[in-house]
């Protein structure tokens, strides 16, 4: 599996006490706590006000944590060597999934209007036949239940690779490795079924006369691409604040950066073909989709068209910026911001389809949601070593180049 080079010194790979990092946990805590709190506030304790903001909110963090899942899962399934630096990073960004899951009561608790179009709606007091038939699926009941598979899913993938590949760090050999691959193949299908499901029951279902089957793959790829721009960013973080050293080199810079590139042209792919197969049947409950953000929230689209896939495109395609760190740092704050803006366009239309009204509420929503994530996020990254100290592969990582 590669031959096994020197790592940098024990200093550089742990978070030592008294460290930038060390305070993290704390800042992100407080700062999410009151932002959170902020964000109901700046509502006037409006639940109508404060639901929307929130549920994008948590579509957001849950993004993150979801794409570092799959990012994870997908490096034991391809046998990835490349990749073994930079993996525990993605282990700590889907960590906090278990988190999401006490989020989620706040969705539950506003599910009557987040979803009024068909909670508590049933086959005998409505003349809507389109909703009618759905109904055997959009029904709080198995919703719920849908909600309790999902979280008990995600959150057990994570448990378990993080606590093998943290416990290979003291025991070493390859049976850790190939227990996990062997998983990965299931994981990866079950994530798969999943989120996808997850996006139609807490997005798409928000008006359930629409209907895309390429809306999940949107939301997928969305996950993934501003998942691999956190990773770089929290790596770059780390060079700039002298911990990792020569275990992420330009190399992985550049894998990472062709990562985010292919994963923007795939998401503008899935989202052209939504459209253009939406626009050719012409059938009117998929044409709700487009026709209720065809004026006042025409801007915002136009500008989705531009910033998540036209400007990063012709960014992102030289090699020059993938390996130079303050450029792949803009290109990866950019690319998060515009993951944010393509969920609040999925969502907010459907509960102000005649004002685009971007206020302080959102701001300090998804900063709220992503302080308290951000916070769990660095205090389990101080709970072990910053790279897989004795994965198999460590070898071929530490000794990467692109040909």
């Amino acid at each position: 599996m590669g031959h096994r080079a020197e790592l940098p010194s024990s200093d550089l790979l742990h978070i030592p006490d008294g460290h930038l990092f060390t305070k993290l946990p704390k800042v992100w805590g407080a700062i999410g706590l009151a932002c959170l709190a902020g964000s109901w506030f700046a509502a006037g304790g409006d639940s109508h006000v404060f639901a929307p903001s929130f549920l994008v909110a948590f579509l957001f963090g849950l993004s993150l944590a979801l794409g570092a899942l799959f990012f994870t899962m997908i490096q034991f399934a391809a046998r990835a060597g490349w990749s073994v630096t930079v993996r525990r990073t993605a282990e700590s960004l889907m960590a906090p999934l278990p988190f999401f899951a006490v989020l989620f009561l706040g969705v539950y608790i506003f599910r009557d209007f987040l979803f009024s179009h068909w909670i508590g709606v049933t086959a005998e007091t409505t003349d809507d036949k389109i909703l009618a038939r759905k109904l055997p699926y959009l029904n709080e009941g198995f919703w719920t239940l849908r909600a309790i598979i999902y979280f008990a899913l995600w959150s057990g993938f994570s448990f378990v690779f993080r606590k093998l590949s943290v416990k290979q760090d003291a025991e070493g050999g390859e049976a850790i490795t190939g227990r996990l691959q062997l998983l990965s193949y299931p994981g990866i299908i079950a994530f798969g079924t999943t989120a996808t499901f997850a996006a139609i029951d807490w997005n798409m279902s928000i008006n359930p006369h629409f209907y895309s089957t390429m809306w999940g793959v949107q939301f997928f790829a969305g996950c993934f691409v501003s998942a691999v721009c956190m990773i770089a960013l929290i790596h770059l973080a780390l060079h700039r604040t002298g911990l990792i050293g020569s275990a992420v080199n330009q190399e992985h810079y550049h894998d990472l950066g062709k990562l985010i590139f292919a994963f923007t042209v795939f998401w503008a792919y899935v989202s052209f073909s939504q459209y253009f197969l939406i626009w050719y049947a012409n059938i009117p409950e998929e044409t709700l989709f487009y026709s209720t953000r065809s004026e006042t929230w025409s801007v915002l689209g136009a500008m989705l068209m531009a910033g998540h896939f036209g400007a990063p495109f012709l960014f992102m395609m030289p090699r020059t910026v993938k390996k130079t760190p303050w450029a792949l740092m803009v290109g990866c704050l950019w690319m998060i911001v515009f993951h944010y803006l393509d969920l609040y366009y999925n969502v907010m239309p459907n509960f102000s389809p005649d004002s685009v009204h971007f206020s302080a509420v959102d701001i300090l929503s998804v900063l709220g949601v992503f302080g308290i994530y951000f916070a769990i996020v660095t205090t389990v990254m101080r709970k072990a070593a910053l790279v897989p100290l004795k994965d198999p592969r460590l070898g071929e990582a530490l000794n990467f180049q692109n040909i």
